[in-house]
């Protein structure tokens, strides 16, 4: 049989690693002849446009650039498929008999799988399709944590403690808040706890979306903090922060536009939150939105993001070409803490899209402004190892596909 794999959604540090990790484990498989990559997730299947992975790879450093690339080297969409579009995905796939289609992506692209799975079986047609997770988010049920959060998790610590140095210099009170990805769940935010135990206490406040947050209360959070004597009090706020009511708590600074899926575009809760301390308190104060460069900052990778995020992906193939998988997403499951270990299991996707696994509540301390330390225990293995970088004239190099290398409407041959 042949194979076809793409990637979808947010970009990550780790998403080429599961690429990888596909390519390598197909060619070890004798059954599998051509590897295809979609180009731009399942727009690229509609459109019949695949590449020839087996030979792209194939250049000079191929495989050790595409691991350390940032980003989806064969490029992402957001699409939310119709009954309609069903039928010319699947002629494209059985037109270049591709018997598995493995799906790199979030919470969406295991929605794609989930339907794509029961239309074929609904038609009799003998496609697996199998879903690799993906999302710096960390938010998907039935894995312990998604490849691309260790990844975007490090950086955040690097960066935070970098802004910490920065702080710590200045002499008057001031405020910095960091704005953190994290539309519904604050994994990524809480992840700036582990650094409390080396930076004296710091981020001091964390505000995560799984508690409502008042504007009131966080006002005087700060200025407590001022009066204990903390000059810099650092505060680490994810973006999709809610009031009671559950209206996003800088509603009014955003465009109120949403996405195919129906979420809202977010921003500017940085900067609300830093008018508010600037008109209410006496101090200065600065936001800062770390944005984009949170998901794609493969120079800070973790060694055992990008591990798991090739060994969860070749264990996707072995499900779908040896085992006979399809309709399931594969899990990373967390055998021990210490030592460290794991191990990737199939689960139905149908537990994972259109559903949302939020930060445990027991671990956001009573006042709902930190984190407890039990949940150090879970993020620390995320962040170790630091990947051997190829560089060239000071810089990283990167993996590229270029538009010369897919093939359309050829038959695939």
């Amino acid at each position: 049989m042949n194979i076809a794999v793409a990637q979808s959604g947010g970009p990550t540090a780790a998403i080429n690693s599961s690429l990888a990790g596909v390519i390598a484990e197909a060619m070890k498989i004798s059954q599998v002849e051509h590897i295809y990559g979609a180009k731009n997730g399942i727009a690229g299947v509609m459109n019949d446009e695949f590449c020839d992975l087996r030979a792209l790879v194939a250049r000079p450093y191929g495989m050790v650039t595409l691991r350390q690339t940032p980003s989806s080297a064969l490029g992402s969409c957001r699409i939310k498929l119709t009954e309609e579009d069903y039928p010319k995905i699947i002629a494209n796939l059985v037109k270049r008999n591709i018997g598995a289609f493995f799906y790199i992506g979030g919470n969406d692209s295991m929605d794609t799988v989930s339907k794509l799975h029961d239309y074929v079986v609904s038609k009799g047609i003998n496609i697996r399709f199998v879903g690799i997770p993906k999302t710096i988010d960390n938010d998907l049920p039935e894995t312990d944590h998604t490849p691309g959060f260790g990844s975007a998790a490090k950086y955040l610590a690097a960066t935070v403690k970098e802004i910490i140095a920065d702080s710590n210099v200045y002499y008057v009170n001031s405020v910095t808040i960091i704005e953190v990805m994290g539309r519904d769940a604050g994994w990524l935010t809480a992840s700036t706890s582990i650094l409390r135990e080396t930076c004296g206490g710091m981020p001091h406040l964390i505000y995560l979306p799984e508690r409502p947050f008042d504007v009131q209360t966080f006002l005087k959070d700060v200025a407590n903090l001022h009066e204990s004597g903390i000059r810099a009090v650092i505060v680490a706020v994810s973006e999709g922060l809610k009031d009671a009511d559950g209206e996003y708590v800088a509603a009014d600074n955003q465009s109120g536009k949403a996405d195919v899926f129906g979420h809202k575009y977010l921003a500017g809760l940085g900067k609300f939150l830093e008018a508010q301390v600037s008109d209410k308190l006496v101090c200065k104060v600065r936001s800062i939105e770390l944005n984009v460069m949170q998901r794609c900052a493969s120079h800070i990778a973790s060694m055992t993001d990008l591990d798991e995020a090739a060994e969860v992906a070749a264990a996707g193939v072995r499900a779908a070409v040896t085992e006979g998988y399809s309709g399931v997403m594969m899990s990373i499951v967390r055998v021990s803490d210490a030592p460290y270990k794991v191990e990737y299991l199939p689960v139905d996707v149908k537990c994972v899209a259109n559903h949302v696994r939020h930060f445990p509540a027991e671990w956001i301390n009573t006042q709902g402004n930190g984190i407890n330390e039990q949940a150090r225990g879970y993020f620390m293995p995320l962040i170790q190892g630091e990947p051997n970088v190829l560089f060239e004239d000071g810089v990283p190099v990167h993996f590229k596909v270029d538009e010369t290398d897919y093939m359309r409407d050829n038959g695939g041959d």
